[in-house]
């Protein structure tokens, strides 16, 4: 699985049918442990019902060994008295990373008169000014990377945390051990990971009927607990800086500039295939890309193969935020990826101005750039298969006034936005946290949470 993921990571496809092949035969052995679910999110053909199987499987052999260790530790969990609820954010990313990015702003909005908000972290401190702030964002932050997934379990459920908030899922350097411990009375699966963690982890997932509209409901371990809007936060506060020269960031002075910021292992030959028909279609356009030393070569030749000269791709270094979102004002369209989605990529896009074409499938990583182009009022950038998604986009570039209108639309949009609504987001949340606990105090199992319409 190593190669394959790195086979990804490197856009090296020569063999992308047999490698795609070796996933579901993985999945076809119904072997424990044997297939990372974060590999299968970006898998073309896979649905949420494999995604969740792959989920169950990839924990089955640690979840049985959990139930012992759970009647070891024989955890009980104090009544509702009235006190505030006791939130507790479990992740490695409280650092300078996009989980840090979207929710910092939401952090620091909790109201305290209601909710003690603690973070239990496992990751290192990178001594950046955001670790510093999220710091004090939270009432408390535990240091519990030195400790044992059943000493982590222990500190939790001795600090008497209600509810335990997962910011990471299956991505790296999870510890989804804690969780399968049941250290607090509700745990909850939010924003870090678009997708189940199958059975007997968590209760509830954060999410929107556009991400896991109802009728999926059955894909996913979790019960869903709906935001009204997008189920991922963006704040206002993030500095835009000046917008740089065409020529300092390496970009043609003429030409459409298409942009796809996202990670290349988010790539696929069929994406990149439409990619390089609009290359061809669109004289002097140029496709910038995020940098990623193992993949450039490969895409390059990868680009020659299609017929376009590999010299149209421009490849961006890692920048601060704030530098990045100044050059983000240069794209004149960006191209999303399926099927997984732009996440933070996304709504920075949106946030520097930016139109975002995006292809909706049937899964929740395919579905975030539309559930975001929703929370801003522009869904006519949303296609319904990759043949639409290339007629968008060359519309788009190839009517300067019409995309002109489009930013311009954004931009009224933008200034009330749901996405970027940090206040009222963070109230439904609250809301959302509010009724899990109402159930569970009530006696109640875990089940759906509908806003009112």
């Amino acid at each position: 699985m190593r190669s394959l993921g790195r086979s990804r990571s490197m856009c090296a496809w020569d063999d992308f049918a047999g490698d795609a092949k070796a996933l579901d035969d993985l999945l076809a052995a119904d072997g424990s442990g044997a297939l990372p679910p974060f590999l299968f999110l970006s898998q073309p053909g896979v649905d949420a019902a494999d995604q969740r199987r792959c989920s169950e499987l990839w924990t089955r052999d640690r979840r049985a060994a959990a139930v012992a260790a759970r009647l070891a530790f024989d955890f009980r969990f104090r009544a509702a008295d009235g006190r505030k609820i006791k939130l507790g954010y479990l992740s490695n990313d409280f650092h300078d990373h996009a989980t840090a990015l979207l929710l910092i702003e939401t952090l620091e909005a909790h109201d305290r008169d209601r909710f003690c908000v603690n973070a239990y972290s496992y990751g290192a401190d990178d001594g950046k000014t955001m670790r510093r702030r999220l710091m004090g964002a939270f009432d408390s932050f535990v240091d519990i990377e030195a400790l044992s997934d059943g000493d982590a379990a222990r500190a939790i459920h001795r600090d008497e945390v209600d509810i335990l908030i997962d910011l990471k899922g299956f991505t790296a350097n999870a510890r989804s051990g804690i969780l399968m411990l049941r250290p607090a009375p509700v745990q909850v699966n939010y924003l870090g990971y678009p997708g189940t963690l199958g059975e007997d982890i968590c209760d509830y997932i954060i999410t929107d009927d556009y991400v896991t509209p109802l009728a999926s409901a059955g894909d996913y371990s979790e019960s869903f607990a709906y935001m009204p809007h997008s189920y991922q936060p963006r704040g206002r506060a993030g500095p835009i800086g000046p917008r740089p020269t065409r020529a300092a960031m390496g970009l043609p002075e003429q030409g459409v500039v298409f942009c796809c910021f996202n990670q290349a292992y988010k790539f696929t030959p069929e994406m990149f295939d439409v990619w390089c028909r609009l290359l061809d279609a669109v004289p002097h356009s140029v496709l910038w890309l995020l940098g990623a030393p193992m993949a450039e070569g490969n895409l390059r030749n990868e680009a020659w193969k299609r017929g376009v000269n590999g010299a149209r791709l421009v490849f961006a270094p890692d920048m601060a935020q704030d530098e990045h979102l100044a050059r983000l004002q240069l794209a004149d369209l960006v191209l999303d990826t399926a099927p997984y989605n732009a996440h933070t990529t996304a709504s920075d896009a949106l946030w520097a101005g930016v139109p975002i074409v995006t292809c909706s499938g049937s899964t929740f990583p395919s579905r975030v750039a539309g559930s975001l182009l929703r929370a801003v009022g522009l869904t006519e950038l949303i296609a319904v298969d990759l043949d639409d998604y290339f007629d968008l986009a060359y519309r788009l570039a190839t009517d300067p006034a019409g995309l002109l209108d489009l930013k311009a639309k954004l931009a009224r949009n933008r200034a009330d936005a749901a996405l970027f609504d940090v206040p009222a987001y963070t109230r439904d949340l609250e809301g959302l946290y509010q009724s899990m606990w109402n159930r569970r105090s009530a006696g109640l199992p875990p089940a759906a949470l509908i806003p009112a319409a």
